[in-house]
């Protein structure tokens, strides 16, 4: 198994189709098979590529979690394929000399033409990054300026402004690896500082659409067909989106074809999917990348003082997210498992991936017209009516900490581009959708032509629709989910546990004693107090007829964590950050949001259906308990508290006669 793991990503280095058909000569010389260059040694045997379905990848059993199962399995298939592929190219070469000829032209690709390719990129990056290192002592001069983004925003130097903005246009440049590791590294404040965080959260892609050409033929050698018309009745040619690894079409497809292919469609027969591809020689160019991270990951750690950092197992984690991304089955298996979850639920969808049509490299799913979630942000302020807003938060919050408390698994890329708002009509009773698909549709284009065209009543139909109908929240792009394996869970339980109990100096002592590297941790005393410090603002805040941001705690939390080298679980810091993107939206939504009050019907659900039985046998579930008994009884004072508020301030509980 470990030599299958040390070939991982030697497949990328083959050029695709660089083998073509035997020639079928009936005479070939010694000289000629001696004179032939190497590469095209290959048409001395059959090429053969077979396709790497979706059907045919499942969990491996020794991931602690789904999705490192999908990882594992992922990478051992790829492994397999590698060497089954040169095993066929030495069985068909037709002499002993043209089989050394490919083995020495497999060395000499993995010992030296690679070595030299990520060289050669290597100084490509240097020439890009040092400047950037020139420049770092700018960060300590100018006048205190603010950054901001759509989640937060920092006070720091005008002189750190300019470096960190050039750092993220340089990241934009380098690459999508780069451009992943900076949107990663936006998101661990308990490793960087919130001004660098702050600004690398408008990073975004620059990446190049690639070639309609490369799209067909992708299509072509997935589905087995030679024309996009044997699929489609209609194929849109321009990009719906265009990201770091991949672009996404859209394409209604024929009926013959769904007949043909015997696809399960809903209920209304919609034929419209987004097709995603990911872009050629992705996977060879984060290899690449990947190697030089790592590089520079070990070099940094032998820094002393430095190796509380962990760059070496952060690059490794960062790689595997990575690696994820670029075997878009896992991302179709996502969809089955979060519309498994979700089943019950009319008011929340995802998207139905089409296991029989996805590969690797090519995603098939279900095209979802909505209102972006981001537009509505923008608009939420001129319906001047919270309750509006409010039915739109609801089951935004209710799906996130469904999938947190009763589910594990986690959209890990909840910002508001991955979301969308569809309406609507429900029964008498509420309980189910009786809309079409082309109801929703006519409504939600209504909202985005007068969008687009500037209508005045925009505000006005947007108002009367949600007023009139019920808020879907549909989410998008799940090629990434956090799962917490059983001991992070367990983890994050306990803090939550002492967070709800306002016990701040035990979630200090738990964040140190759990995190990954408990020696490394400075002034743990005082880490300790200085938790307990901030929750106890927090619990005086909750009893004064305040809502508790558990987001602002958890990021201010985090910021200690980075200044007493707490190194946390990635998988935790991940189910942080969901935190507070989620808190983030919904915020704007609701600004009287408390999400210890919302999780109440979650945690009664586990309560009472999902966990009852085995709550003698499971102390993650006793804790969890505690938890929700601890938060009804804080419910109850606080409505308490906010009665007699209201009954004194309407001069009801004494009144004047």
């Amino acid at each position: 198994m470990q030599r299958l793991f040390r070939l991982n990503g030697g497949w990328t280095f083959f050029k695709r189709g660089g083998f073509g058909n035997p020639i079928r000569s009936s005479f070939r010389s010694p000289a000629q098979t001696l004179i032939w260059p190497s590469f095209l040694i290959a048409a001395t045997s059959t090429y053969y590529r077979p396709q790497l379905r979706n059907e045919t990848l499942q969990p491996d059993p020794s991931g602690d979690t789904f999705e490192m199962g999908l990882y594992k399995a992922s990478q051992n298939e790829l492994a397999r394929h590698v060497l089954e592929k040169r095993s066929r190219q030495l069985a068909h070469c037709r002499s002993k000399i043209t089989r050394w000829l490919s083995r020495v032209w497999f060395q000499f690709k993995d010992k030296v033409l690679e070595p030299v390719l990520t060289t050669w990129r290597f100084v490509e990056l240097s020439i890009l990054f040092f400047p950037v290192l020139l420049m770092y002592p700018i960060m300590y001069f100018g006048h205190k300026v603010k950054i901001s983004n759509s989640a937060k925003s920092v006070n720091t130097t005008y002189g750190a402004l300019l470096w960190y903005r050039l750092l993220r246009h340089v990241l934009e440049l380098a690459g999508p690896s780069f451009i992943k590791l900076g949107q990663w590294a936006g998101s661990r404040t308990d490793i960087f500082s919130e001004g660098l965080c702050a600004e690398l959260g408008n990073l975004h892609s620059n990446a190049k659409k690639h070639s309609l050409k490369y799209t067909k033929s992708q299509l072509s050698e997935a589905l087995g067909i030679t024309d996009l018309s044997e699929v489609f009745d209609e194929f849109k040619e321009k990009p719906l989106g265009v990201g770091a690894i991949a672009q996404v079409y859209v394409g209604q497809m024929s009926t013959k074809f769904v007949e043909d292919r015997k696809l399960e469609l809903d209920a209304e027969e919609n034929r419209w999917c987004a097709v995603k591809i990911i872009h050629p020689h992705a996977a060879r160019k984060i290899s690449r990348d990947l190697k030089i991270m790592k590089f520079f990951a070990e070099t940094i750690d032998m820094i002393p003082t430095m190796e509380w950092l962990s760059l070496p197992n952060e690059v490794e984690q960062f790689s595997i997210l990575m690696r994820l991304q670029l075997d878009l089955r896992i991302e179709c298996l996502n969809l089955a498992r979060f519309n498994d979850n979700f089943k019950d639920s009319f008011q929340v969808k995802f998207p139905k991936g089409f296991q029989e049509l996805t590969s690797r490299q090519v995603l098939f799913e279900e095209y979802i017209y909505g209102f972006p979630m981001e537009e509505f942000l923008r608009a939420k302020d001129d319906l001047k009516d919270p309750n509006l807003s409010k039915k739109v938060s609801d089951p935004f919050i209710d799906a996130f900490l469904k999938m947190l408390i009763l589910d594990d698994f986690i959209h890990a890329d909840l910002h508001p581009g991955n979301v969308m708002v569809r309406f609507l009509k429900t029964d008498k009773y509420g309980s189910k959708s009786v809309s079409t698909e082309q109801d929703c549709y006519e409504l939600v284009n209504r909202l985005k032509v007068k969008l687009k065209t500037n209508d005045d009543s925009f505000v006005q139909e947007l108002q009367d629709i949600v007023t009139q109908y019920t808020p879907q929240i549909c989410f998008i792009d799940v090629g990434l989910i956090t799962e917490l394996n059983k001991r992070n869970r367990t983890n994050f339980i306990a803090l939550f546990d002492s967070l709800a109990r306002f016990d701040g100096y035990r979630a200090g002592e738990l964040m140190i004693e759990r995190s990954r590297t408990p020696e490394t941790a400075v002034d743990k005393e005082v880490f300790a107090l200085k938790v307990e410090k901030l929750v106890s603002k927090v619990k005086k805040r909750t009893f004064t007829l305040g809502t508790v941001s558990i987001g602002d705690l958890l990021d201010q939390m985090l910021g200690m964590v980075r200044g007493h080298h707490v190194r946390m679980e990635g998988d935790f810091v991940s189910v942080v950050v969901a935190i507070l993107l989620l808190e983030g939206i919904g915020r704007q939504l609701d600004p009287d949001l408390d999400l210890f009050a919302s999780s109440l019907p979650i945690l009664r659900e586990f309560g009472m259906k999902r966990e009852g039985r085995s709550i003698l046998q499971d102390v993650d579930t006793l804790s969890m308990w505690k938890i929700w008994l601890g938060l009804e009884l804080r419910q109850f004072m606080n409505l308490s508290v906010k009665q007699m508020h209201d009954l004194v301030k309407t001069d009801q509980l004494c009144p004047n006669y």
